[in-house]
């Protein structure tokens, strides 16, 4: 194999995906593999890694594939030093408009496990005052 090509396996296990996600964000056109093996295998590269650990990161965040798509192109944009000026401008605005919603969607999952968090220690007085010993350390 080529040096610094690596397998689906191998770009699946250094991510934490798996194959089968994968291949979903490359129909969806979000990460195309670099290259393709003599017998047809997909070839993924470093910079391909990081576009898969971007999108594994938004995907908790519950961003949809369009604004994955659309962040991952931005980013691809604002790395191009063609790219100068007002455009990149424009483009420094929308990752920030990313940023803003990020953020957002963090403190709404703090919210979620802040509530899910006081449901289990309720439960886990319930169980002591009925006189049950099932917590878990």
């Amino acid at each position: 194999m080529t040096a610094g090509l690596m397998q689906i396996g191998e770009a699946a296990d250094r991510v934490g995906l798996s194959i089968r996600t994968i291949r979903h964000y490359e129909e969806a056109g979000l990460v195309l593999p670099s290259a393709r093996s003599d017998g047809g295998f997909r070839l993924y590269t470093e910079p391909d890694l990081d576009r898969l650990r971007v999108i594994k990161r938004m995907k908790p965040l519950g961003f949809t594939l369009d604004e994955m798509r659309d962040l991952l192109t931005i980013l691809d944009a604002l790395s191009d030093p063609a790219v100068t000026g007002a455009d990149r401008g424009a483009l420094q605005d929308r990752l920030g408009g990313f940023h803003t919603a990020a953020q957002d969607r963090v403190r709404t999952l703090r919210d979620q496990l802040a509530m899910a968090e006081g449901f289990a220690t309720q439960i886990e007085e319930q169980i002591h005052r009925h006189g049950g010993d099932h917590t878990e350390a």
